[in-house]
């Protein structure tokens, strides 16, 4: 399983980390004008009150195509903004919102994350 994920302040890494103890996925942390060779599901953070990241969105015009799902990390104190850069990337490119979860997540965020992700696969 391929896991592209995008962090600012760390805290998507640091939910990326739990992933990786709890898996053997290949996370890869998304760069400038990076092509997507595998299909696999993104992780991304929502930023000034419900924007998506610049980062992710130069990474969804190129590789949409190899995205399977969404999932945001956000902030509860942002009220109906929380984690709203996952809606904002799955309406716009037809894929399903996994989760959405706050700062670096919760062990059942991690773990409804990989469970779904799995549900995916089958």
């Amino acid at each position: 399983m391929i896991i592209y994920y995008d962090s600012k302040t760390g805290n998507v890494e640091r939910f990326v980390h739990k992933i990786r103890l709890l898996t053997d996925w290949r996370c890869i942390k998304m760069s400038d004008s990076m092509l997507a060779d595998r299909k696999g599901h993104l992780i991304t953070y929502t930023t000034q009150m419900g924007a998506v990241a610049e980062t992710t969105l130069r990474f969804m015009e190129q590789n949409s195509d190899f995205i399977l799902s969404v999932s945001s990390s956000g902030n509860m104190n942002w009220g109906a903004n929380f984690g709203l850069a996952a809606d904002k990337i799955a309406e716009k490119y037809g894929i399903p919102i996994l989760i959405k979860f706050e700062l670096s997540g919760l062990e059942r965020d991690v773990n409804s994350f990989i469970l779904k992700v799995k549900e995916y696969a089958n």
